[in-house]
């Protein structure tokens, strides 16, 4: 039997795993996260602060029987991409994933570990322009990043143990977890839910539409499982997306239909602004619509500035955007793709379900 311990089990990934690795009959699931975790199913919780390295080292002993891991913990400060360039932000990633390394001394049969990163590897969050598409095997763009802290003691500590690893970057990632840092469905359904309650229009809040590229959590979910036996897996580095190009632009109408609402001219604003001068009317939906007691602040997580950096409402041109070559991940033997809008509907419907979005 194998054991999985999902680290960031609150998460957009961590949510998706423990439900993908919880229904494959081979494998237990641990959740290690600060809370308990929607859906835990038949896991078993952990609760772990990991900046607290004494409270990881003395954890090592619930962790013995772990057989693989997918870290998917991120710090992330208020405001999101203020941190994305601080040196104490990227010192505290790392920190955290050594703290975890260290609460995995005593697992003896532990054999892989993957580690997730994202486009910024490629660096245009620093101002730099990827190529297009851009691609693993290219030289790293050098700029400051916790993914490179992080990608650097794990091969270390790999090496040290006999341990296999794989690094996935995905693009922008979709799911059904409140709370998260950076999930977009989040602001885009309180946004329309919101705006309903004011009867007005789900106006599209951002600019000139920009291309890009979603995943699923679950379909990365899918993609670790693969990799936590994959032979190719070992020791690569692989991006990681649904498969088609996705404009939220072009998506709203199906995103208003799902959650029930009608379009009108567009509205470029932050959601990020909007949102939190709302949040007495978001009680108010709440309240009239049984939906879980979440208030907006704890309902969002840091997801609605996200959204404002993937909306652009000041963009009055199409920008050179990130697109992430997947062709190494194919070649490799993982090729499941998704529907983009499909899959942005899906979790927007399943929030619903969940009673975290009000019905359309």
């Amino acid at each position: 039997m194998k054991t999985m311990l999902v680290v960031g089990a609150t998460g957009v990934i961590g949510e998706a795993c423990l439900a993908h690795f919880g229904a494959l009959p081979d494998w237990r699931v641990i959740a290690l996260s600060r809370r308990i975790p929607d859906g835990l199913g038949h896991a078993r919780h952990l609760a772990l602060d990991l900046t607290d390295a004494t409270a990881c080292r003395a954890a090592a002993g619930e962790l013995t029987e772990v057989t693989h891991v997918v870290y998917a913990a991120v710090s992330e400060q208020p405001g999101l991409v203020v941190g994305w360039r601080d040196p104490a932000q990227m010192e505290l990633n790392r920190a955290m994933l050594g703290n975890l390394l260290d609460s995995l001394v005593s697992a003896r049969g532990l054999r892989h570990v993957t580690l997730l990163q994202g486009a910024k590897a490629y660096g245009a969050h620093a101002g730099i322009a990827p190529r297009l598409p851009a691609r693993e095997r290219e030289p790293r763009v050098e700029h400051p990043n916790f993914y490179w802290l992080q990608e650097e003691l794990l091969r270390d500590w790999a090496r040290a143990h006999d341990l296999g690893w794989t690094v996935f970057r995905p693009g922008v990632i979709v799911g059904g977890a409140w709370g998260a840092v950076m999930n977009p469905l989040l602001a885009i359904g309180a946004y329309a839910a919101i705006r309903r309650e004011e009867s007005k229009s789900f106006a599209y809040p951002g600019g000139v539409p920009q291309i890009g590229e979603l995943v699923d959590a679950g379909l990365l979910a899918e993609a670790f499982a693969w990799a936590a036996e994959a032979p190719a897996a070992r020791h690569e580095t692989f991006n990681v997306t649904n498969g088609d190009v996705f404009a939220w632009r072009t998506a709203w109408p199906a995103i208003a239909r799902t959650l029930g609402v009608e379009t009108g001219p567009d509205e470029p604003l932050s959601l990020a602004a909007y949102l939190i001068e709302r949040a007495d009317i978001w009680d108010r939906v709440v309240a009239r619509e049984g939906l879980r007691a979440l208030n907006l602040a704890r309902f969002l997580g840091e997801s609605h500035h996200y959204a404002d950096v993937l909306l652009q409402k000041d963009a009055t041109a199409i920008r050179l955007p990130t697109l992430l070559s997947t062709i190494k991940l194919r070649q490799a033997g993982f090729a499941a793709c998704r529907d983009s809008e499909d899959v942005v509907c899906g979790w927007l419907a399943e929030m619903q379900a969940r009673r975290l979005l009000p019905p359309a």
